[in-house]
């Protein structure tokens, strides 16, 4: 038999327990088990934006803990307001009782809960059943309300309603994502989603992953194991050592993974900076890939004389004339204040297919760019496999040096790379390949380039070298 101050001291610990495990999204508020990629995702003021991280990373965390900051109007990063609703939409009801409806109340003081309203189950014990919506206190002052919806109830279920924001725990079908989209749409309202990739190449690689429709609200973080600090480092050597590479790609970096596997698979977030004024003695060449009717791809590159080649600045577009083509390569040149020849002309690598006529002109492609001021060499390598092994050694090499930087401006040839698989016969997929087709020239031809430049004018070469000797020092600084 328990006396009396036993039964206090228990009490009191289970009190204890009670507010510690109701003041978990103060934790969080404080930063306390926060690791940077989840504040990264909450300070985002895009309108559409994505985690895809590998199991245990946190990203249901960043879900959670969204929904409550918006509904409760405490969010620390963007407008709050006043009688907030939006939805929590996972794949099935029993998916949502056990993941998305399990983290909203274990951040969720019950101080804060005005109602709920259950599906299943009684809302005295909520986390047993199945929740249908809940109202939470704003602190505005009004009530805010978070319903639960699952995609196994179908497209229809998602119509009529007008929200503020929905959070999508894992990757919805299509035309659930489409409909919601539409919910928010009067309320200039956001779309977050919280995934791991493991179905493959669905509308998600396509519409977020690549941005195939170049929406510029779309955002999205991958996070992995090793972004999280706070997991066991023994317990991941494990894990790790019973996955083959396409799980280790999903479950642990939150990647996603084809069975013909990518192509430039080494190539990553590291590979891509923000633009930043390069010295103009580091110009180094433009590269071009013919097309008319498809696009035409033109990049300009810059390298140092440690060989670090950065792809600075990128002209892509289809149906148009070689003559508006070469009018907005020269309007990047003249904004870069990049250098021609002593005609005044600008030069470039092409491809030989360039030489080739147009139906509408007896004159070749490289005739063309000639008469609108680009001089287009069309003698390039253009062996494929010997040009993707060059070019993955430039994104990163067997010790893990990186060669290859592509400025955040040049969006079409990021896209290309991140979507370019390998296909039957140990060849890549012939499909949107043209920035990469003109990459694989330039970096065919660095040696020739390279040694041009060094036997021109010794004097010259002489002042180039300290310009660049400066430059790449800021560089080295830029990475640090």
């Amino acid at each position: 038999m328990l006396s009396n101050d036993q039964k206090n001291k228990i009490l009191k610990l289970t009190k204890t327990i009670s507010n510690r495990f109701n003041n978990k999204i103060s934790r969080y508020n404080k930063g306390e088990k926060v690791h940077k990629k989840q504040i990264d995702f909450h300070k985002c003021n895009k309108k559409n934006r994505w985690v895809f991280g590998g199991n245990r990373t946190g990203k249901t965390e960043c879900g959670a803990v969204e929904t409550i900051w918006l509904l409760r109007g405490i969010h620390p990063f963007r407008q709050n307001k006043k009688d907030v609703v939006g939805w929590a939409v996972s794949l099935s009801t029993q998916v949502q009782r056990d993941v998305a409806q399990n983290k909203i109340l274990s951040y969720l003081p019950k101080e804060w809960i005005a109602d709920i309203v259950m599906l299943s189950g009684k809302k005295e014990n909520p986390s047993s059943g199945i929740i249908d919506k809940i109202y939470i206190k704003n602190v505005f002052g009004g009530i805010s309300s978070l319903g639960f919806k699952s995609c196994d109830q179908g497209r229809e279920k998602f119509q009529g309603t007008s929200l503020d924001f929905v959070w999508f725990d894992e990757e919805p079908p299509y035309d659930i994502y489409l409909e919601c989209k539409m919910r928010v749409l009067d309320r200039c309202g956001d779309i977050f989603g919280t995934m791991t990739p493991l179905k493959g190449l669905t509308w998600v690689y396509n519409e977020i992953y690549l941005n195939q429709k170049k929406d510029d609200e779309v955002w999205y973080e991958n996070i992995s194991w090793q972004d999280n600090p706070f997991l066991n480092q023994s317990e991941i050597a494990k894990l790790l050592s019973q996955m083959n590479a396409d799980e280790i790609d999903a479950r642990c970096n939150g990647k996603f993974t084809f069975s013909g596997g990518l192509v430039y698979s080494n190539f990553d977030d590291e590979n891509i900076v923000e633009p930043f004024d390069i010295d103009k003695s580091l110009y180094d060449n433009i590269s071009i890939d013919p097309g008319f009717r498809n696009a035409l791809s033109c990049h300009f590159y810059a390298r140092d004389n440690d060989g670090i080649v950065f792809v600075i600045a990128e002209h892509f577009a289809e149906n148009l004339t070689v003559e508006e083509h070469s009018k907005t390569i020269w309007n990047i040149a003249k904004r870069l204040g990049w250098p021609t020849d002593y005609d005044g002309k600008l030069l470039a690598l092409i491809d030989s297919a360039g030489l080739q006529k147009t139906l509408a002109s007896q004159k070749s492609v490289v005739d063309l760019f000639f008469e609108n001021g680009i001089k287009a060499n069309p003698k390039v390598k253009k062996e494929l496999l010997p040009g993707i092994q060059r070019v993955k050694q430039y994104i990163k090499n067997a010790n893990g040096e990186r060669k290859l930087f592509v400025f955040k401006n040049c969006p079409n040839m990021i896209r290309e790379i991140k979507s370019y698989f390998w296909g039957d016969d140990d060849v890549p997929i012939k499909k949107d390949d043209h920035a990469l087709d003109e990459l694989r020239y330039y970096i065919m031809s660095l040696n020739d380039t390279f040694e041009k430049r060094e036997n021109d004018n010794v004097l010259l070469n002489f002042k180039n070298n300290l310009s660049k000797n400066l430059m790449r020092q800021r560089l080295k600084n830029f990475y640090k």
